[in-house]
């Protein structure tokens, strides 16, 4: 009897929006040693302030919607047992906080610290509240689920029998909020019984948008879903949508529109919403960096009308000098961002997931046959990812300015 033997392990490579998307098109070598080679930033940031502030907004939201606790939450008794429980499961995964951004009462020397406001309420925890205070009461009612898992799987670009690892890979991502709408009935459903006068900010935003209201008319029911999803970071730089962190971040939302369509629950998507929730409470960093935009005309916020103070403020501050009181109508106009949902958008952005992918898979395919690590991974961080790379003392693309030292 002749055996027949063991055929191939047949494996669909699964990559994520972030988690590969994203970090692939930051720096492609950084992304090898990062993802592919399980070797973690020492000193991760930015990669700790994105989860603090989806932690923080989810639990958030759950307390919220078991409790109905009314707006504004105190920050000692209502927030910061949630920035605690959020800390120590980050620690958990090695994330440890910035010292100079957050007061960790996780860490042993900080167990049995009385935390007060002022000594305690670091930039973190002003932004984490300040996010809860001013999106939650127009955000929360509107949310149908939070943490939405989704998947998909796609034909691999440019595939070959003879080097590519599968014909097709797959797609995963996390959709921060998924709401489910109708518009005509969701102010008087999420109106505040303590405030006549309240109007849900998201929704006013929604119905000014006119691209927005063309395609609610054109659906067929009165049913819809946005997606929404958190940033920890400013507002980027845009110009004619021409800056590269502005389109990846447009990307993810229709590339989010697309796998949310694969599953059989999904109601007609019409919308997805960013919001930049450093915006609220703006580092001097952001600032400069905001203030260099106003100059050169890199944003999409409008200089004249009504934010014509707040532009003057930014553009006639000293960066010595105390951050200046921005209105709340500016700080809101920064911190939301709406993408319209159509076909040939999502097209384009899957095409792009195509573009990327194929390069990642090129780049294994390399390595796997002998190519050295970064021969076949491109070194391609700009000066900011580079000052932050661990990798920068062996990369040979590396973009950090030589220190400049003075003699006495």
């Amino acid at each position: 009897m002749k055996l027949s033997s063991r055929s191939k392990a047949y494996m669909i490579p699964e990559y994520s929006l972030t988690g590969d998307l994203l970090s692939f098109l930051t720096c492609n070598l950084q992304y090898r040693y990062q993802n592919k080679g399980t070797l973690p930033p020492s000193m991760p940031i930015q990669l700790w302030f994105g989860e603090f502030i989806h932690g923080v907004m989810e639990e958030a939201y759950l307390q919220w919607e078991l409790n109905k606790t009314p707006f504004p939450w105190d920050w000692k008794k209502d927030i910061r047992p949630i920035e605690n429980m959020i800390d120590a499961r980050l620690q958990v995964r090695g994330l440890y906080p910035p010292k100079e951004h957050f007061f960790s009462t996780n860490h042993p020397s900080n167990e049995n610290v009385d935390v007060n406001e002022r000594d305690h309420k670091k930039l973190a925890s002003a932004r984490a509240e300040r996010a809860i205070n001013y999106w939650g009461p127009h955000l929360f009612p509107l949310i149908d689920s939070a943490e939405l898992l989704i998947k998909g799987i796609r034909n691999m670009p440019h595939y070959d029998k003879n080097t590519s690892r599968s014909n097709y890979y797959g797609i995963n991502g996390v959709i921060d909020v998924l709401s489910s709408l109708k518009i005509n009935e969701t102010i008087e459903n999420t109106r505040q019984t303590t405030l006549d006068s309240y109007r849900n900010k998201i929704i006013e935003y929604l119905k000014n948008d006119k691209e927005f209201q063309e395609h609610i008319n054109s659906i067929d029911g009165d049913e819809y879903e946005v997606i929404i999803d958190y940033k920890g970071m400013r507002r980027p730089s845009n110009q004619k949508e021409d800056d590269e962190t502005w389109i990846r971040h447009k990307w993810q939302i229709l590339t989010y529109a697309w796998l949310r369509r694969q599953q059989a629950d999904a109601k007609p998507i019409v919308a997805g919403i960013i919001f930049y929730l450093n915006e609220l409470v703006p580092s001097k960093e952001d600032l400069i960096v905001v203030q260099q935009d106003i100059h050169n005309n890199l944003t999409d916020i409008p200089k004249e009308g009504e934010f014509k103070k707040d532009v003057a403020l930014i553009e006639n501050w000293d960066e010595d000098a105390k951050v200046p009181e921005l209105s709340s109508e500016f700080k809101t106009a920064r911190s939301i961002r709406i993408i319209n949902i159509n076909n040939e958008e999502i097209e384009k952005a899957l095409n792009e997931f195509d573009n990327v992918v194929n390069n990642i898979e090129s780049s294994l395919i390399k390595e796997i046959k002998g190519c050295k690590i970064q021969d076949a991974w491109k070194a391609q961080g700009d000066e900011r990812t580079c000052d932050a790379c661990d990798f920068k003392t062996f990369c040979k693309n590396k973009k950090t300015k030589p220190k400049e030292f003075t003699i006495p």
